[in-house]
């Protein structure tokens, strides 16, 4: 082929591509324009938009269908949101079971038979009300055989003491006499005393568990007896808060047979160890029970509440991964700066995460692909057909 063939040749391929790399690349028109092309030659190959572009980049320096960023790159289009502020470890939630402040099953002091019974179940006794009393005919008889014999040694005692004819040895016998004899009447009062079974704390009364007749041993249980007007309340804890829970602390809880409905108390002790099993430590609350209406064996749900953790909060569409971990883009004037983050808590709509932010500041969730450090972004209007908006 002639070497002016080959020429024409390489030139119509150069001519084609210079026309389709204008046609199809957007930076195409405004760099030739920029070499010397003039604008009229390069607008009858690039398309129409096109053109106008170039003429604006060459005119307005960056105003077209979107602003350009030095060595002719258009800016990144991103969607962004702000940083909110989310709470940890404020609110505590346990179930606990709950326990009458003072309780008590009632046993005789003594074996014998129920005579009487003088209470009945759900009523309320005071301390050192009479619960029921065994037979105690014999006990009344040695009460008066120690009484008696408590008389014969004292007026035995006073015949030594007046008389001149006993020796000082006898005298002193006597009275010897005399006190045991007062020892003995002590004792078998006291046994007759034992008879009666009281309440050793004021309380209600719960089912009596003997009958008139039978016979009982100081190993039986008569009744149970539980003092109600607060109730004591155990639960576990997660060990992370054993040494943020304190005595006389506030806690609220609920039961289930008392829906709706929440009762006040405060912490009453903290267990002094953890269980290594479970790593928990047990916690126990007192609550008022003006009305009666809680009991014992009852179980709650027992809520506490603490000043928490503050941390930054941001959309799970925010965090990316590299090598070196977890980070976010900060848009700041309109551009981005990466920064690392350290994730707290996952949520199904937030991540908690320590980082250098604070609440308002806007973090890019969409088009996080192409966008560098320090690069020119552009943000996206949250309404599609509102106009861009500028980050400042």
């Amino acid at each position: 082929m002639p070497i002016w063939k080959q020429l024409s040749l390489c030139l119509f391929i150069l001519a084609l591509g210079v026309c389709g790399w204008v046609y199809l690349s957007p930076a195409a028109g405004p760099t030739l324009v920029g070499l010397g092309v003039p604008q009229g030659l390069v607008s009858m190959v690039a398309p129409s938009s096109q053109a106008g572009d170039g003429k604006g980049q060459a005119q307005g320096g960056g105003q077209g269908q979107g602003r350009r960023g030095g060595g002719g790159q258009q800016d990144i289009l991103v969607a962004i949101e702000p940083v909110a502020m989310g709470v940890i470890n404020d609110r505590l939630n346990a179930i606990g079971d709950g326990e009458a402040i003072e309780a008590v099953t009632v046993m005789p002091q003594a074996s014998g038979m129920v005579a009487e019974i003088a209470v009945k179940s759900g009523q309320r006794v005071e301390k050192g009300d009479i619960i029921a009393r065994l037979d105690s005919e014999e006990q009344v008889i040695l009460r008066d055989q120690a009484a008696v014999a408590l008389r014969s040694a004292k007026e035995k005692a006073e015949s030594y003491g007046n008389l001149q004819s006993f020796s000082r040895l006898e005298v002193l016998d006597a009275k010897i006499a005399e006190e045991q004899a007062q020892l003995q009447l002590t004792t078998a009062e006291l046994n007759l005393k034992r008879r009666d079974i009281v309440a050793p704390i004021t309380g209600v009364i719960g089912i009596v568990g003997v009958n008139i007749g039978d016979n009982v041993t100081t190993t039986s249980p008569i009744v149970t007896l539980d003092n109600r007007d607060r109730l004591l309340v155990d639960f576990w804890v997660p060990e992370r808060f054993a040494a943020t829970i304190k005595t006389d602390m506030p806690v609220e809880a609920t039961s289930v047979s008392r829906p709706g409905q929440q009762f006040a108390g405060k912490v009453e002790a903290v267990d002094s160890r953890v269980d290594q099993a479970s790593r928990t430590i047990r916690i126990r609350a007192r609550i008022d029970n003006p009305d009666d209406v809680l009991r014992a064996g009852m179980s709650f749900n027992v809520s506490m509440r603490f000043p928490g953790d503050q941390f930054a909060s941001v959309n799970p569409l925010a965090v990316q991964w590299d090598g070196e971990g977890s980070y976010v883009w900060q848009i700041v004037d309109n551009k981005s700066f990466k920064k690392r983050v350290k994730i707290i808590q996952r949520n199904s709509d937030k991540i908690l995460v320590d980082a250098e932010l604070k609440a308002g500041d806007l973090v890019a969730v969409e088009g996080l692909q192409r966008v560098r450090e320090g690069g020119a972004v552009r943000v996206a209007a949250p309404d599609p057909k509102a106009p861009e908006v500028a980050v400042r």
